[in-house]
């Protein structure tokens, strides 16, 4: 699913992997750990980072 994407991803791109809203994308984005790379005002998270991020995510939460 996440090959289906582009190299860098936006919060439009996160909200749709995670089928949230971009808000909560947004919010997902500023939280402590998260891969964020700020452009100027913008936005953005390399996929692989992004993978990996989730991927800590889901072994903390056992």
């Amino acid at each position: 699913m996440i090959d289906d994407f582009p190299l860098i991803l936006t919060a439009k791109h996160i909200s749709e992997i995670m089928m949230v809203s971009k808000r909560t994308a947004y919010l997902l984005m500023e939280s402590p750990g998260f891969p964020l790379i700020k452009v100027g005002r913008n936005k953005r998270v390399i996929g692989e980072e992004f993978v990996k991020w989730l991927e800590q995510q889901k072994n903390t939460n056992k």
